[in-house]
């Protein structure tokens, strides 16, 4: 059975320019077209539906970062070519095209030891390796140490690639891409508690 954007949105509960990100984000292997109209297997909104909510208690930090992303567009900068995710980026455009530049609260995201990157509310990458920041004269920050973890290359089987060699960045990449992470923040980083008693 296939079902429209629209109705896979209203399957999840969200808004269907929410969902629609998903699709142009390349997220969704599968699909079908019917004039203008992109068709959904019912069998992959259900597998995004049933998507377990990211382990957070299981991390260190009290408190992490999320960095909410869009579809990846073409960046006004001159150090990358692209801003946002799309699984079709490679991993050395990808970690360009997340590690900055935003407004946030630098030290809380080093401190964090993660960035979980989240599209639609899936992670579907992983920053790591957070220590240092740069700072703009427009006050936003850049992580230009930023490694890529991992990253997700289907979110409805889920098919993932882990891009570090380092044990550590291999567990949080395996931990949290192609889960539920909710966060509300007014600009592209949030901040998310973890419940968690350790420093």
């Amino acid at each position: 059975m296939l079902l429209t954007t629209g109705q896979a949105a209203e399957e999840l509960g969200c808004a269907v320019t929410t969902f629609r990100r998903l699709v142009h984000a390349e997220l969704l292997p599968g699909l079908s077209r019917r004039g203008v109209r992109v068709m959904i297997p019912l069998k992959a909104v259900q597998a995004l539906s049933a998507r377990q909510h990211a382990p957070l208690h299981q991390l260190a930090a009290r408190e992490v970062a999320v960095l909410r992303v869009d579809t990846a567009q073409p960046a006004s900068d001159s150090d990358r070519d692209w801003t946002g995710f799309s699984a079709t980026l490679t991993p050395d455009a990808l970690v360009k095209a997340l590690r900055g530049w935003w407004r946030c609260d630098a030290a809380s995201v080093a401190a964090g030891g993660v960035l979980p990157v989240t599209l639609s509310g899936y992670v579907v990458a992983v920053l790591t390796g957070l220590e240092r920041w740069e700072k703009n004269t427009e006050g936003r920050h850049a992580f230009p140490d930023a490694r890529l973890a991992g990253y997700v290359t289907d979110l409805a089987t889920p098919q993932t690639v882990i891009t570090s060699s380092l044990d550590c960045d291999q567990r949080l990449a395996e931990l949290l891409l192609s889960t539920r992470l909710s966060s509300q923040s007014g600009g592209a980083i949030a901040y998310v508690t973890t419940h968690t008693t350790a420093g």
